[in-house]
């Protein structure tokens, strides 16, 4: 008992260390939010000149969205050859995570269309405004940040390098481990890159208010609530209905069985934290090894249901905000592009603002003079999001371990029902707590081999 207890003082005295960074930064974005709206009600003029803020911050991200993107498609395009060679096991995976993810960004498409977030905010380019005499500075300061890079030809060339790297075999493995290192270092730079967030937020946040009063307050309330509701439907209708009608069992009794992993990530604001106890618990849950060794891992690059809400709606908001709302056409060609563009969402913090302004500038550029609003509101949606993707994941491994007759379903029921309790030293006593503190990790055993996490 007294070592049990040890242990878990241990692994709460790690999580705090890891958690402090990300806590300064949350409370500083709020901090920022908080102070740039009042600036934007009490002095609108003030606010309004704050806006070249918001807009360097989002030009440093545009900086680094193709590099994400490239390095990002071309480990996953091996990523998910190398798990479709695994069997039947990783190719159902595949496909339902594709699945998963289309319903979900189309969900997100449904729901910006119904409450239209952003109308009536009328945004306007930082360009659009100001005289050139008063820009001197804000222009130097500007010509300072590399250009972006465009983003579809990127994607292209980024999934034909995947395929011929793949197609290579053995010999190609050099090449993704080398680009394995140059996402590294590009996730290292959008990381920091995220600590400037309260200063764009600040900008942002006080020139929209300035323009526009209690009616940008009101918006962004209205994004944040319907985001939060249809995380929350989506979790329990659609997840839990699948649940249901595939295992028997109760999405609300999975979720108990998850508490602490729940709170863990609304403490980190990312489901990466909590990525080894998933696998342990799953495993305890009557899932065999392999399945979850494939699903878990995979499931955190390509199955991002929260993520993937996230970007539709966004993308929404800031059409209907900047007056240039999308045609039906427009919305398919956003799906579709958020589909493959999604896989590059996990791992890093601030990977979510970069696709969604990939999207953005596949489409229509212009609307990524609109992002400074949503930086302001992000770290509020964070929570959320890893959330829905943390659950979208341990649902889909009993999914899959259901099709694949690789559970034990008495004993998933057993455990659910809380009669066979979670032994929280067993995370010791098998490895599954170390530290995971990376990007998404793919497993890839083979049946008869122990297995070893790669990177991607």
């Amino acid at each position: 008992m007294s070592s049990q207890g040890r242990g878990t003082a241990t692994a709460t005295k790690a999580t705090r260390r890891r958690m402090d960074k990300t806590h300064w930064l949350y409370i500083a974005v709020i901090a920022a939010v908080v102070f740039g709206a009042a600036i934007g009600l009490l002095a609108p003029e003030l606010g309004k000149a704050l806006k070249p803020l918001g807009t360097m911050f989002i030009s440093l991200i545009k900086m680094v969205i193709a590099p994400i993107i490239f390095c990002t498609l071309v480990i996953g395009v091996g990523s998910i050859a190398k798990a479709a060679t695994v069997g039947k096991v990783g190719g159902l995976a595949l496909l339902y995570f594709m699945t998963m993810s289309t319903v979900a960004l189309g969900i997100g498409l449904v729901v910006g269309n119904i409450i239209h977030p952003g109308a009536g905010l009328h945004l306007k380019p930082y360009e659009a405004s100001g005289g050139a005499e008063e820009n001197s500075t804000v222009k130097f300061l500007m010509e300072m940040i590399p250009g972006d890079i465009p983003v579809l030809p990127t994607l292209v060339l980024a999934l034909m390098v995947g395929f011929a790297v793949q197609s290579l075999g053995k010999s190609g493995e050099p090449v993704l481990n080398a680009v394995k290192h140059i996402q590294k270092v590009v996730f290292k730079l959008m990381t920091m890159i995220m600590w400037l967030a309260p200063i764009g937020a600040f900008g942002a946040i006080a020139a929209v208010v300035g323009a526009t009063g209690w009616a940008a307050i009101g918006s962004m309330a209205i994004l944040m609530g319907a985001f939060y509701l249809t995380c929350a439907l989506f979790i329990v209708v659609i997840l839990g209905s699948l649940l249901r009608l595939v295992t028997g069992l109760n999405i609300f009794a999975l979720m108990r069985y998850l508490a602490r992993e729940y709170l863990l990530i609304f403490a980190t604001s990312s489901s990466e934290s909590a990525l080894p106890r998933l696998m342990a618990k799953m495993e305890h849950a009557g899932v065999s090894k392999p399945v979850v060794g494939i699903t878990v891992p995979t499931g955190y690059s390509f199955n991002l249901d929260g993520t993937a809400i996230y970007l539709t709606m966004s993308a929404l908001f800031i059409s209907t905000a900047m007056g240039l709302p999308m045609n039906l056409g427009e919305q398919i060609g956003l799906l579709v592009f958020m589909v493959i563009a999604s896989k590059g969402a996990a791992g890093v913090t601030g990977a979510g603002l970069a696709t969604l302004a990939a999207g953005l500038a596949a489409h229509k550029p212009v609307l990524l003079d609109g992002m400074g609003v949503i930086v302001g509101i992000d770290k509020f949606m964070s929570e959320c999001r890893a959330l829905t993707n943390f659950t979208g994941n341990a649902v889909a491994t009993l999914l899959i371990g259901k099709w694949t007759k690789e559970i034990d379903m008495d004993k998933a029921r057993e455990v659910l029902s809380g009669r066979d309790p979670f032994d929280e030293m067993s995370l010791d006593e098998d490895g599954h707590g170390t530290g995971h503190d990376g990007g998404p990790s793919v497993t890839l055993p083979a049946p008869s081999e122990e297995r070893v996490p790669a990177r991607v």
